[in-house]
């Protein structure tokens, strides 16, 4: 589809979900039964796309992607009925014969556009959510993963009505044509920059979103913390899908009496998973484009080199690369990193590391590696942030039972799992009172009496 079909897209859309067919359970879970057989029908076809565009190895495409989104369809499916049934909640003395409910409903309309790092679970994973709830939908995926783009606009226009689910491929144009639209809810995953673009144009139209973004997410490592652990963790939540990941460690903070050891681990951790030329190994990713190399070239220059460094453009290979002796006003403190390149920062007290972090944006993810609790604590009641993990990284957002969002500049709104349908509904608070009698009290004249009357079902 192209730009020009968009405004009649969306007025078909409408119209459609004007008929109320998506609010029947039966044809969302109908919906998402078929959704899933799609996928499976696909899976070598997806995964051979996110080998072309990321040289993402099939074990991390099937588990980052694939089957993450087959996982949460499974939820979806199982779970749907009994989220979307009418909540009765409790009803004052006030509301006397009264009862009290939670309607969900769908918003109607709704638009997604996902990034391109993980191109096909961040543009299915809230399909599945807007499905559930009882939407008509609009996709935009990256331009910048032309063959995962184009076996979805495949699997979605040969298998659903545009009337229902949409797909638009390509770049900014196509952005700016969709954001000039009226939706009835945006959701959004990407950069904190084109997330103020997004809000801005949703501001117009009064239009609801979440936005799902990024940050300099930080990993302490105590002195308390399991050394060989830390570092395998660590290596392997860095360096997968070669650090394009929105929940990976941005940077390292080490208590200094550990700092030698773990550096030396997390080095011989790269050499065992890619060897001694990560370049040539089969399982490790490359950048998306030549622009994000160029632009962590640039960053690598902060500091001092003390593993990895090299750089290809025209392969679009950025070597696994920790930095040491950097500062916190260093230019790959100043941005998210979203590369394979790990700044190291080195810390004696706690307060040092509360100075850095709490200095800085609210991150999407914070990470701690500790085996003292007192400590665990402490970190989390002084620091701000939409997800982390202790003892782990990353593994939180697989997680379809834990919420997935930011705070602040990382982000706003939550999805995953029974999330996932509460981020694509309305919450319609309904109260249904009795016929059989009326209390006067609320009615005029209004005299002392009524008052004292009111003042006790308020007390």
């Amino acid at each position: 589809m192209d730009l020009k079909e968009i405004p009649g897209v969306i007025e078909k859309q409408r119209s459609f979900f004007n008929t109320h067919r998506t609010k029947d359970l039966d044809f969302r879970v109908e919906n998402l039964k078929k959704l899933k057989k799609i996928i499976q029908a696909y899976e070598d076809k997806i995964c051979l796309a996110l080998w072309e565009d990321l040289h993402k190895p099939k074990l991390e495409a099937y588990g980052t992607e694939v089957g993450l989104v087959l996982n949460e369809l499974t939820l979806q499916i199982r779970k749907l009925r009994k989220w979307a049934k009418p909540k009765k909640v409790k009803t004052p003395l006030l509301h006397f014969i009264s009862k009290s409910y939670i309607y969900t409903e769908p918003l109607g309309c709704v638009l997604i556009f996902a990034p391109w790092n993980f191109p096909f679970q961040l543009l299915f994973n809230p399909l599945l959510g807007a499905i559930s709830a009882g939407n008509c939908v609009v996709l935009k995926p990256s331009q910048h993963t032309p063959h995962t783009a184009e076996i979805m606009e495949e699997m979605i226009s040969s298998n659903f009505d545009p009337s229902y689910i949409a797909l638009f491929k390509g770049g900014r144009e196509i952005n700016n044509v969709l954001l000039n639209e009226k939706f009835d809810f945006i959701f959004f995953t990407g950069s904190p920059r084109v997330g103020r673009i997004v809000m801005e144009a949703a501001s117009k139209n009064l239009t609801p979103f979440c936005l799902e973004l990024g940050g300099k997410n930080p990993c302490i490592v105590d002195k308390e913390a399991n050394i060989n652990f830390a570092a395998k963790r660590i290596t392997w939540s860095k360096f997968f899908n070669a650090g394009q990941t929105c929940v990976a460690p941005d940077y390292l903070l080490v208590h200094k009496d550990v700092k030698k050891e773990i550096i030396e681990k997390i080095k011989s951790f790269i050499q065992s998973f890619y060897g001694s030329e990560p370049g040539k190994s089969k399982d490790y990713n490359r950048i998306v484009n030549q622009a994000n190399v160029e632009r962590l070239s640039e960053l690598i220059q902060s500091g001092k080199v003390i593993f990895g460094g090299e750089v290809d453009v025209t392969q679009k290979y950025v070597a696994p690369t920790l930095i040491d002796e950097v500062k916190p006003e260093d230019p790959i403190m100043q941005e998210e990193i979203f590369g394979p390149v790990l700044p190291i920062l080195e810390f004696d007290q706690i307060e040092d590391v509360f100075r850095v972090i709490n200095n800085m944006p609210k991150p999407l993810s914070l990470y701690i590696f500790t085996n003292n609790k007192k400590l665990q604590k402490e970190i989390l009641r002084k620091t701000s942030s939409g997800n982390g993990a202790i003892n782990d990284l990353v593994m939180q957002f697989s997680n379809p039972f834990l919420p997935y969002g930011g705070v602040g500049d990382s982000g706003m709104g939550r999805y995953h799992g029974k999330e996932s349908f509460e981020a694509f509904s309305n919450s319609k608070s309904i109260l249904k009172k009795t016929n059989l009698f009326d209390i006067p009290v609320r009615y005029p004249p209004y005299t002392d009496g009524k008052l004292k009357i009111l003042k006790k079902f308020l007390h």
